[in-house]
């Protein structure tokens, strides 16, 4: 076995044993005199931090690694706090950027801002705050460096091209993780991992466990003899490996190296511990650096705290050295809340003001007070844990968990104060908790999650009221009677829009119709209440317009009853019952008079919902007829004049729609999809009542082309039981769908993904 002979830090340790006393690095659980921390007290310094830091802007460039690693922290922080104003300042300073990166085209420096544009990305999926970063990885994988030399010695300006310092490991690798999680595609991810082991290969010291910050440190001493290994270096990239971690599929084979990379750092940097809880500017050498140092301890904290909350790091070794640390850290914030002791850039490591801070400081704080505050929750209270994979070979972005109170074995009563917490950070869902039948108590929880392909997550059920806050959820569906025209019913999410009529619309204004209509969207704003507000919704003002024409025909996924000759559809909807909308889902119901179906009567009870990011809606209706025998259901899409797409694909249960373009409105795509198959046949029913005008066909109205015909499917259904299908549309001008064939797979992909539901496991603790 290798003999270990302890440097200083480890001589600190071995002293303060043999002599009975302790410092944070000791780390026996009984050695720490810390008090508790609570998620309140946690949650209170940091919003202090951050709201000092907001009130002093710092004057570094709006796109610099600085501004990145400060806008990190503040993403952390809104995970957890209950004002919006942290989220709500992250994505103003995207809009101000324009969602661009810094100017320096190769260097990670100014790929670092673009971590949090691809986290508020994958909150609103606005492709605005993706693009411009996209199409800068997009360029480099295109156009890569000249050189791949690493070599930092007098070629800095070259070597930076290159992740050849390890700062670069914080700011380059998590911003491409970020946008693969957000794209799906893998060359990101790939180009992430096998430059991380690059710059691994090459800067890492495998018998120190630690990292030069480049190649002009290798034949470098300290005064004391040791290598020069700098804690705020060595900081970014534990921070790095944590964010790295939080976003590489957990399938990925390269995981274990890194979580065995973070072990060992680990390992060496609780040594390197110093009584007063932080980390000094040299990790080997502390005597000849006895300032303060905040920034590099604030990664370690954070860092380490994750590491423990993963179960990576054992907790009775490391813990005591995290709440020491936080301890330390919060000693460094004022009553202000302006963070001091952070080693300015490029100042001298041994002496700089006690009283200076920088922004990258406090987002490195902000960082490791998530942390301590998923620490503090997880201390009071032992949580459910959800195991969520997705089975497809494919990936699955919004897919919509949907518990009930019997599979969670909760009274409603607690279900009604449950939030739902990431599995690999601090960060709060948008949940949201409603009864599935008028009168009952709460029955369902949602929220939701994006999975690799094969790949399993973690999520915690967490009792509310130990949390000192719940962020405020981004409402993305909505749904509601517009009683100020006519009691339409209409419905929304962040991608799509939709209306369906009443009968009053009969008496006020002659249109007799049961389809569904179509409000195509460019924004991910929910736009309904002002549109009915401005009436002038037929006009583009940059959120997008109705441009879909429905008349009498079925317009996107309305149905009728086949006779085999002819399609008999009800008169507008009578009554309509909200049952829930909120961020995650909106719900309601229909009901439909009775009406002649070819010899026989029946009515119709329709209950439609619309999950937030999906472009479909579910749709259950229940038949009632004298007779019941089976039904013939023709669920239809109106067709337009001029060549458009048409795919039918009977096996797979669902057939969609491209119509021509519509002058300069674009083309809507329509689909319905059929859940368990059962497609009897397609029937083009022509002759809608009334027939469009030669006038009509030449030059349609301000609500677009005018239906020619009805593409039907038939499916049969049974009176008294849930006829199920998903209707929906998409836009070529909402940046979504480019064209038809976009629309195709789409429709192909959302049946697929119904067809291999994703699977649940719970483990109550």
């Amino acid at each position: 076995m290798k003999k270990f002979l302890p440097g200083f830090c480890g001589l600190v340790f071995w002293l303060a044993a043999l002599f009975g006393f302790t410092t944070p690095g000791s780390l026996g659980a009984e050695t720490t005199a810390v008090q508790p921390v609570t998620p309140a007290n946690v949650l209170a310094v940091t919003e202090r931090a951050a709201d000092w830091q907001l009130a002093h802007p710092s004057l570094h460039r709006a796109t610099d690694w600085t501004q990145g690693a400060g806008d990190a922290g503040m993403m952390a922080l809104a995970g957890i706090s209950g004002q919006p104003k942290y989220r709500e300042a992250m994505r103003a300073m995207g809009q101000t950027n324009g969602w661009k990166p810094g100017p320096n085209f190769y260097s990670a420096d100014d790929h670092c801002i673009g971590q949090t544009y691809a986290e508020l990305f994958l909150l609103y999926r606005d492709n605005e705050m993706l693009s411009p970063l996209r199409q800068r990885f997009d360029a480099i994988l295109a156009r890569p460096p000249a050189e791949s030399n690493l070599d930092f010695a007098g070629r800095e300006g070259r070597a930076r091209e290159n992740w050849a310092w390890c700062d670069a490991l914080f700011m380059g690798p998590p911003a491409w993780l970020r946008v693969y999680a957000a794209t799906d595609d893998e060359r990101y991810l790939d180009f992430a991992v096998t430059n991380w082991w690059r710059t691994t290969d090459y800067l890492y010291d495998k018998d120190e466990h630690l990292f030069f910050r480049d190649s002009t440190f290798f034949q470098k001493r300290e005064a004391n003899g040791k290598k020069i290994f700098w804690s705020r270096g060595n900081g970014w990239v534990m921070a790095g490996l944590v964010r790295v971690l939080q976003y590489l599929p957990v399938n990925h084979a390269d995981l274990p190296r890194f979580e065995q990379l973070f072990r060992d750092m680990a390992e060496k940097i609780l040594t390197c511990q110093q009584p007063d809880g932080l980390w000094h500017a040299s990790l080997l050498d502390p005597q000849s650096y006895p300032l303060k140092e905040t920034s590099g301890s604030g990664f370690y904290t954070y860092a380490l705290a994750w590491g423990v909350n993963q179960g990576l790091l054992d907790r009775a070794k490391f813990e005591p050295a995290v709440r020491n640390a936080w301890a330390a850290l919060v000693d460094c914030v004022d009553t202000d809340g302006k963070l001091a002791h952070v080693q300015p850039i490029g100042a001298d490591p041994k002496n700089f003001a006690e009283s200076s801070t920088e922004i990258y400081g406090v987002g490195a704080f902000l960082l490791a007070g998530s942390e301590i505050y998923r620490l503090a929750i997880f201390e009071n209270q032992k949580p459910v844990l959800i195991r969520v994979t997705n089975p497809a070979p494919f990936r699955r972005d919004r897919e919509t968990v949907e518990l009930n109170t019997a599979e969670l074995r909760m009274d409603s009563r607690v279900l009604t104060n449950i939030a739902v917490m990431d599995g690999f950070s601090s960060r709060i869902l948008d949940s949201q908790v409603y009864a599935s039948e008028p009168g009952q108590a709460p029955d369902k929880l949602l929220f939701q999650v994006d999975l690799a392909p094969g790949e399993t997550r973690a999520f915690y059920l967490v009792d509310a009221s130990i949390l000192a806050a719940v962020p405020p959820p981004i409402v993305k569906t909505y749904a509601r009677q517009v009683t100020e025209r006519f009691n339409d019913m209409a419905w929304e999410n962040d991608r799509i829009g939709h209306r369906t009529y009443q009968l009053n619309l009969i008496k006020g204004e002659g249109t007799v119709s049961s389809g569904i209509d179509v409000w195509c969207k460019r924004t991910r704003n929910l736009v309904l209440n002002e549109w009915y507000k401005n009436g002038d919704y037929h006009n583009d003002h940059g959120e997008g317009l109705d441009d879909y024409h429905v008349g009498r025909s079925r317009g996107c996924g309305g149905l009728g009853i086949w006779d085999g000759q002819k399609l008999h559809v009800s008169l507008n909807y009578h009554n309509a019952r909200i049952i829930t909308t909120g961020p995650v889902r909106s719900e309601f119901e229909l009901t439909y008079d009775a009406w002649d179906a070819g010899g026989r009567k029946v009515s119709e009870t329709k209950r439609i919902r619309i999950d937030a990011g999906s472009n479909l809606s579910r749709v259950e209706s229940i038949f009632t007829s004298d007779d019941l025998s089976p039904l013939q259901i023709g669920v239809g899409i109106a067709q337009r004049p001029g060549e458009g797409m048409v795919r039918k694909n009977q096996p797979g249960g669902w057939m969609a729609y491209w119509q021509p373009t519509d002058r300069d409105r674009g083309s809507i795509g329509c689909a319905v999809i059929f859940p368990t198959g059962g497609i009897k046949d397609f029937v083009t029913e022509n002759g809608i009542v009334p027939k469009p005008t030669p006038a009509q066909l030449a030059a349609p109205d301000n609500e677009g082309w005018p239906t020619v015909a009805n593409l039907l499917a038939i499916v049969p259904a049974q009176p008294g039981r849930p006829f199920v299908y998903w209707l929906g549309a998409g836009w070529s001008s909402s940046g979504d769908f480019p064209d038809g064939k976009s629309w195709e797979n789409y429709v192909q992909r959302f049946d697929e993904r119904l067809h291999a539901p994703l699977q649940l496991t719970l483990e109550h603790e």
